[in-house]
């Protein structure tokens, strides 16, 4: 971040400790890096904010360690193809919801299951803004898209159950049965044509 003059979206965020979220395999989001050490065969979520000229980017993104199980390769694959299912609704006149129906029904049709608890949201000026994008649910509800919104975009899907719970330390999320979580995530900015990925 400090190559280009960036500041870290997430350090002190709320009281966050880190510049980056690291959240390991039933960890689904907000993992707070620390000293566990990874083996092959995990899976590595890294959530990055960052925040140049009063303007705040997120992107995350889901990484292998050595070779991985195949469901696990299939479950990050999903969740990456659902996100890109969800932005082809991402166009001026669509609604909220549009994006979140592809998202899940790409999900689930894979047979995983959506975070409910946890959304996308906007971004801008602030880290988090209006409106919550979540991740399932039936399309044409919510607000409707105009060009210039810019949208953080983030399937979080899981290989077990879709219920998570918080641990200790007030941050991790994990998996309520423990199973694989994958995360993906782009900053989208609505145009009057093709959504453009600014954090790609």
């Amino acid at each position: 971040l400090a190559a280009y003059d960036a500041n870290p979206s997430f350090l002190g965020y709320n009281g966050y400790p880190a510049a980056a979220c690291i959240s390991v395999n039933e960890e689904v989001i907000h993992g707070i890096p620390g000293n566990r050490r990874l083996v092959e065969g995990d899976i590595v979520k890294i959530d990055v904010g960052a925040e140049i000229g009063g303007y705040h980017g997120d992107t995350a993104a889901t990484f292998a360690v050595g070779k991985i199980s195949p469901e696990a390769a299939r479950l990050m694959e999903v969740t990456k193809q659902s996100f890109y299912e969800g932005i082809k609704q991402a166009r001026a006149g669509k609604r909220i919801s549009d994006i979140s129906h592809h998202i899940g029904a790409y999900a689930e049709a894979h047979g995983f299951s959506v975070v409910q608890d946890f959304t996308g949201h906007g971004v801008g000026a602030k880290l988090h803004e209006s409106p919550q994008i979540p991740n399932y649910g039936p399309p044409g509800r919510g607000v409707r898209l105009i060009p210039g919104m810019t949208l953080a975009i983030e399937p979080m899907i899981n290989a077990g159950t879709h219920q998570v719970i918080i641990l200790r330390d007030g941050w991790t999320v994990i998996t309520a049965d423990r199973s694989l979580s994958s995360h993906y995530e782009h900053t989208v900015l609505i145009t009057s044509g093709e959504p453009e990925l600014l954090t790609e």
